[in-house]
């Protein structure tokens, strides 16, 4: 018996070695294959980068927005009715043409590939080829193979439907980076294999983004981004910042080894400013808040589509401007001028623009970030408009948005050590900063009752940091 298990055993070891020898011979066969048939030219150049001795890098943390913690309370003023002066503002609603998502018509089971992406159903085809690719030695090597045998795919299809995924769905860099990363992990259940076709597919999109291993031999992505993403991992390599947009707010990395070239022609940066809101497949709900100003209770009700929701709390904290100059989407703007028009008609401007100032002051409650998300995260106008709770810059960017829409004053946003406030380019007396030599007249969003003038008094006296200009 001992003698027919070891025979056994000894049949079951040859065949799963023949079945390794094979499958490593068939491995062997497709990266040689790869190496010869490189469908661009600039790919067998770059391919010599991937080969070359990498260098090694330290990791530094980008600074948090605030260096001080925001006041966990706010004081309020008792509610007292201030002048009413200038002239009577009128609401417009600017108008705007909705288009309805268009891609090409095809039955999902027709597609190798498909997923929900912000509650849009999305189909993509690929060359087979693709998934032959494999991060293996866990080296430098096995980022060359893998190249390799994307370089030698019939990746065009693919790039195609991206961009034309993008301009239907009229996804900005952002967009676009969340969609590329959704269908690599789609493509590989692996991790590292997923990373690895983002930076292949980055690269034929023209963007600067880079392979690299860490010490733990895992990969990571790198992008170069517009501007400054805060509490973030991030490496100098040459004259040019990468993010590790995946470790945003986490723990840093430690060193990494990579490369400093560039792939050939990939020149665009990710660029997270929201121009226009992307159209996402409708998921309608209705909110109605509301608040007291002068005994009087007032509601206000809009649409929002949660889809979009969605996609704006993935955003990582970069840049104020991003997120006091994106627009508010339409359903949702058009349902609040209507009802603010009804509120302030043949009001004079010091009214109109309290009123606002405190339907935003009182008919959102107030909690920092670090207790409602555990981070510290800048919402849109939408997501405040959505949410509950929030803080003194998701109301400041809110109350900027709003007065910049309804009546087109000139605002900016007043940025502290420890807070965020607003103020208007109007002709009224109170506390004021100078922005560009202009006076601007404070308005905080947080200072509960408090009107156009009236500044937090631990403020008055106090040099704001910076200044976020509205357009």
């Amino acid at each position: 018996m001992f003698n027919l298990f070891g025979r056994f055993s000894l049949i079951i070891s040859f065949a799963f070695s023949s079945v390794l020898a094979q499958s490593f011979a068939d491995f062997k066969r497709v990266q040689s294959e790869s190496f010869t048939k490189f469908r661009d030219k600039k790919d067998n150049e770059f391919n010599k980068y991937l080969q070359a001795q990498w260098k090694e890098y330290t990791a530094y943390i980008s600074s948090p927005m605030y260096q001080k913690p925001k006041p966990k309370l706010l004081p309020s003023l008792a509610q007292k009715k201030p002048q009413s002066v200038g002239p009577n503002l009128v609401v417009t609603l600017k108008p705007f043409i909705v288009k309805n998502l268009k891609r090409p018509v095809k039955k999902q089971k027709d597609y190798m590939l498909s997923f929900i992406f912000f509650g849009t159903s999305l189909g993509f085809d690929f060359d087979k080829q693709i998934k032959n690719a494999t991060f293996y030695p866990r080296t430098q090597k096995g980022i060359s193979n893998f190249f390799s045998v994307l370089a030698a795919s019939d990746y065009d299809n693919i790039l195609y439907n991206i961009k034309l995924t993008c301009k239907a769905m009229n996804l900005n860099d952002w967009g676009m980076y969340l969609l590329v990363n959704t269908l690599s992990q789609s493509v590989f259940k692996t991790a590292d294999n997923a990373k690895l076709l983002s930076w292949f597919l980055f690269n034929k999109l023209g963007y600067k983004v880079k392979i690299a291993l860490g010490v733990d031999k895992h990969i990571v992505l790198l992008h170069a981004i517009k501007g400054i993403m805060y509490a973030t991992p991030n490496y100098m390599l040459g004259k040019q910042k990468f993010y590790v947009i995946a470790k945003y707010n986490k723990e840093n990395i430690g060193n990494i080894y990579t490369y400093i070239q560039d792939y050939p022609e990939a020149t665009k940066i990710l660029d997270f400013r929201l121009k226009t809101v992307p159209k996402f497949k409708p998921n309608m709900h209705i909110k109605t808040v509301s608040f007291k100003e002068y005994g009087k209770v007032y509601k206000v009700s809009y649409k929002y589509n949660k889809n979009l929701i969605d996609f704006m709390s993935t955003y990582p904290q970069v840049d104020y401007k991003v997120f006091f100059n994106a627009p508010l989407e339409y359903e949702t703007y058009k349902d609040i001028v209507q009802d603010i028009e009804q509120y302030t008609e043949n009001k004079k401007a010091s009214e109109a623009l309290n009123f606002v100032l405190h339907f935003v002051q009182k008919a959102f409650k107030y909690e920092r970030d670090d207790e409602q998300f555990g981070r510290e995260k800048v919402m849109f106008a939408e997501e405040t408009l959505y949410y509950d709770k929030s803080d003194c810059e998701d109301r400041a960017i809110l109350y900027a948005r709003l007065v910049k829409d309804l009546f087109g004053i000139g605002v900016v946003g007043v940025k502290y050590t420890d807070h965020m406030s607003t103020a208007l380019h109007v002709p009224m007396r109170g506390d004021s900063v100078k922005v560009a030599g202009q006076k601007y007249v404070i308005a905080d969003p947080t200072y509960i009752n408090a009107s156009l003038g009236q500044n937090i008094p631990k403020y008055k006296s106090i040099m704001p940091e910076s200044f976020v200009y509205v357009k």
